[in-house]
């Protein structure tokens, strides 16, 4: 099968298309023909060679964490598919492999009726990332959030998935962004400096959490939240030095993953109510994905980048 791996770090051309064998599913896990797959922001850091030291890979290092198809082969103990359902889910962690023909999840629901595929081949890491964040900082009903970073394909999630929770949210974009953040419950203003006093302006009181999706003002997202135990950061590898947690899908056990189930499910939800969208910013036919990497790179990219296989 085709599957997109880098073999050394560098730019968006070492990354190629290379013919490997096709996985297979494990106990409590599927294997899917992949229609869509998603490029991950974290992938970009890693093929550069940027967290090289934090993130060691061994290379070649096959790429693709989300992933939409059908369902075409079924491991030992699972119940709820059958060979044929659409579903999109998550590759396991510690192997990834979901830009492929051919992918094995850990975590997966069906495919919302309401979603094409190119949507949801972006919406699991999305869904299980925002639930994942949303619950460490206990966010609920009658609290403010500041997402920073939400125009991103994980900051539309996380906007939405706290808005869905009764949470006011403010979110930071650049101001071509901004009637887009509003179409998705968020209020916007701008990054950059003066982001402390111009989220003063609209809450007054303060704010109750902070998402920081875009890395590299963690100083400023501690004074607007007052206590950096109430930011948590998807994207700045600096965070412990501000007190701030990280937060990151760490590899599990093999076998399904309950706190990505949980996300999934949540995103079923939340789409066959008409409450989450998941916007696709650009898709690339599968052996152009040098090209998704480089506009994602461009951080210009306004939600998912999905390859189409």
């Amino acid at each position: 099968m085709r599957a997109v791996q880098f073999s050394s770090y560098g730019p968006s051309s070492v990354v190629e298309v290379a013919d490997v064998p096709a996985p297979h599913a494990g106990p409590g896990e599927i294997r899917v023909t992949v229609r869509t797959s998603a490029v991950s922001p974290g992938e970009i850091r890693l093929r550069s060679g940027e967290l090289r030291d934090a993130v060691p890979v061994t290379f070649p290092f096959r790429t693709g964490f989300d992933a939409a198809g059908v369902v075409d082969e079924i491991g030992a103990g699972v119940t709820d598919v059958a060979v044929g359902d659409a579903v999109f889910g998550t590759a396991p962690a510690a192997t990834r492999g979901a830009n492929a023909d051919f992918a094995v999840l850990a975590a997966w629901a069906r495919k919302p009726s309401a979603w094409s595929w190119a949507e949801a081949g972006g919406a699991a890491g999305a869904a299980e990332t925002a639930t994942r964040v949303l619950d460490r900082l206990e966010v609920g009903a009658g609290q403010t959030v500041l997402v920073q970073g939400a125009a991103g394909g994980t900051g539309t999630a996380v906007v939405q998935f706290a808005a869905a929770r009764g949470a006011r949210v403010i979110g930071t974009a650049s101001a071509g962004n901004h009637e887009f953040l509003r179409s998705l419950g968020a209020e916007p203003t701008t990054y950059g400096p003066g982001l402390v006093e111009r989220v003063r302006v609209l809450a007054p009181s303060g704010v109750d959490a902070v998402v920081d999706c875009a890395g590299g003002a963690l100083p400023d997202l501690v004074a607007v939240a007052g206590d950096p135990a109430r930011v948590v950061t998807l994207a700045d590898f600096t965070a412990a030095a501000h007190g701030v947690h990280f937060s990151h899908g760490a590899p599990g056990t093999p076998g399904a993953d309950p706190l990505a189930l949980h996300g999934l499910a949540i995103a079923v939800t939340l789409a066959d109510e008409g409450r989450l969208r998941i916007p696709v910013a650009a898709t690339f036919p599968l052996d152009e994905v040098a090209a998704a990497h480089e506009l994602m790179e461009s951080r210009h990219a306004r939600g998912k980048i999905v390859l189409l296989h």
